[in-house]
């Protein structure tokens, strides 16, 4: 089946580049130029996957908004920043809205596509044979990578494709300590030590909205991170 990616963007130059670059490598693409125009697209059809620029027209943040009101309409949907702005305060801020990956406009479109693929690579692994690994019980945690689903105490926990991957990496193996690198890998992107952090916090932010004692990750310093055995 055909993948349809939502591609969120005013400047027309730009919207050519990324449409081209995505439909040779056989992707379905959507071309919205402001945050009104791809929020009612997005009400009547979800795209399997969102590309979204940070300056949409005259809204200085409409992407972000964006972001945010499509990740509530789509707890699980793949998003991906493309923006011009790369300070670390606004890749920081696109990740704590539930953004997958966050990238600058000075990326190859070669590196766009391979991202692009990645995040899809891993929505599509619930069409793979059942492995042991794909339900997670330790303590009050449990994960179902074939649904993409998380629960705490059998409380849902929303967690993004990237987080749930990060999450599945420490909970598979409690107590051993993950690098930032090996979580990287098992989430499949390609970010720097501070953007880790930041899915790290998230991570732990949206734990403790539903148990407020929630302590199962644990940084080792220097070294990375570890899920608790106990809890």
């Amino acid at each position: 089946m055909v993948k349809k990616v939502a591609l969120v963007e005013d400047e027309p130059s730009l919207q050519v580049n990324y449409r081209e670059a995505l439909e040779r490598h056989g992707f379905q693409v959507s071309v919205y130029s402001n945050r009104p125009e791809a929020l009612t697209a997005f009400e009547n059809q979800l795209p399997d996957l969102a590309i979204i620029d940070v300056g949409l027209g005259d809204e200085v943040e409409g992407g972000f908004e964006l972001c945010r009101q499509l990740r509530a309409m789509a707890p699980v949907l793949p998003i991906v920043f493309l923006t011009a702005l790369d300070s670390e305060l606004d890749t920081i801020s696109g990740l704590r809205l539930g953004a997958d990956d966050y990238l600058t406009k000075d990326i190859s479109l070669a590196h766009l596509v391979a991202r692009v693929v990645a995040l899809f690579r891993r929505v599509d692994a619930h069409n793979q044979p059942d492995l042991p690994e794909d339900i997670v019980n330790t303590g009050k945690l449990q994960l179902d990578m074939k649904r993409m689903a998380a629960t705490w105490a059998n409380i849902p926990v929303a967690l993004s494709v990237t987080e749930l991957w990060m999450v599945h990496s420490l909970a598979l193996h409690p107590g051993h300590v993950k690098t930032r690198q090996q979580l990287m890998d098992a989430a499949s992107v390609v970010l720097d030590d501070a953007t880790v952090t930041s899915h790290v916090k998230r991570i732990r932010r949206k734990f403790l909205a539903v148990d407020g004692q929630f302590d199962q990750i644990e940084t080792a310093y220097g070294m990375g991170y570890r899920w608790l055995a106990a809890g």
